[in-house]
C-alpha cells in the first residue's frame, strides 16, 4: 500500500484518499525513525495485525512510502 506521511501532526490518523492511496498524520518529528514507528504502530492498529508484519519497503526516509503488510502474521 502507498502511504503518503505527514509528520508533526496534532494527532495520529490514517485515512484512506478517493484515489486509493493512505494518508498517516503523526504526531511524532521525522526525527531518528520516530515517525517511522509511529507510522508502523498506527497501520497495525487499524488493521489489526503486528508491528513485526508490517515493514516499509521503501521511501523510509521520504514522505511517500510503500508499505507491505503479511498476511501470513497478519492473523
Amino acid at each position: 500500500m502507498q502511504v503518503k506521511v505527514k509528520p508533526n501532526a496534532r494527532s495520529s490518523e490514517l485515512v484512506q484518499v478517493s484515489d486509493g492511496t493512505w494518508l498517516a498524520k503523526l504526531k511524532s518529528p521525522p526525527v531518528d525513525g520516530k515517525a517511522n514507528d509511529e507510522l508502523v504502530a498506527l497501520i497495525a492498529r487499524h488493521f489489526k495485525c503486528r508491528k513485526s508484519a508490517i515493514s516499509i519497503k521503501a521511501g523510509a526516509s521520504g514522505r511517500t512510502k510503500l508499505v507491505k503488510i503479511d498476511a501470513v502474521e497478519a492473523t
